[in-house]
Formats: C-alpha cells, structure tokens, sequence
C-alpha cells in the first residue's frame, strides 16, 4: 500500500521547495529590467515615445500615431500625436500634433493645438495654434494664428493622423 521513498546519500531528507533559495537566470532579470524601464517610459495611453537620437539624421517625412521625440536633426514634416523637440535637436520641416513641445530649432510652420516654446528654442516659421506659450528667452520669428482647428488647415501639406 505505502511505499518508502529511498534514502538520499548520507541520510538526508531532501529539502521542501520552500525553503530553497531561489535564484534568477541572468536573461530573466534583463527581461524584467528592460519592460520596467519600458513601463516606466510610457505615457498615459501606455505608448512609449519614439525617439531619435543625438546621432541620427533624418532626411524625410516622420509619421506616428504616438509621441515622436526628437534629439537629432530631421528635414521633412513630422505628424504624430504629441511631439518634443530636445535642446540640441534641428527640424527643417512642418510639425503637426495635438501637443508640440519644442526646447530646439524648428525651421518651419508649427501646427498644434498647444505649443510650447521653451526658454531655449528657436522657431523661424509661423504658427498656427489653440493655445500658445512662449517663455522668456526663446527666439521666435515668424506669425502666430490662433486657430480653432490648426491642424486641419491645407496649407500645411502635411496629412493629419486620423
């Protein structure tokens, strides 16, 4: 009816599962750093931002349903959701979004329902808007409209992100 299990060498009793200290693979804790970091990056809509780096030079139009932040330089148009222009960063091209934060250089017409320009841009272009804020300091040289629905405007050439 009952069976003895054997004997484990030297007598002893094997240990319960429990009480085993548990040791992590070196893929597994990469997996879980990189989707923390991934989580931790995302936006409210649980999108992470596409970005383009210091070292990347893009020569063409850029289109993305999510946030599109820009660190490199960029000749074309940018049409996405929310899009943020780093410090260092240089657009030749028209931006559309709901939300444009640009802290760069944009050589180009702006068309948002709300822009930002930080303290440390520079816009040569006009801006087409709902709401507009510029900070002291940024360079700004070109016109601003207000707008109740800037970015559908046909001078843009650039197609709305339906």
């Amino acid at each position: 009816m009952f069976t003895k299990k054997p004997d484990l060498p030297g007598g002893e009793m094997p240990k319960p599962l429990s009480s085993m200290p548990i040791q992590s693979s070196p893929i597994s804790s990469m997996q879980r750093s990189s989707s923390m970091a991934s989580a931790s990056n995302a936006s409210s809509s649980g999108s992470v931002a596409s970005v383009i780096g210091t070292d990347l030079n893009v020569i063409g139009n850029l289109q993305s349903k999510g946030e599109i932040q820009i660190e490199g330089q960029v000749q074309g148009d940018l049409l996405a959701s929310r899009i943020v222009i780093g410090p260092n960063a240089k657009i030749t091209g028209g931006l559309v979004a709901d939300d444009i934060v640009v802290h760069g250089t944009v050589q180009g017409s702006i068309r948002g329902l709300r822009v930002t320009l930080q303290s440390n841009s520079r816009v040569e272009g006009d801006v087409f808007h709902q709401s507009l804020a510029i900070e002291q300091g940024a360079y700004f040289e070109g016109k601003s409209r207000r707008s109740e629905n800037p970015k559908e405007s046909q001078k843009s050439g650039v197609t709305p992100v339906s």
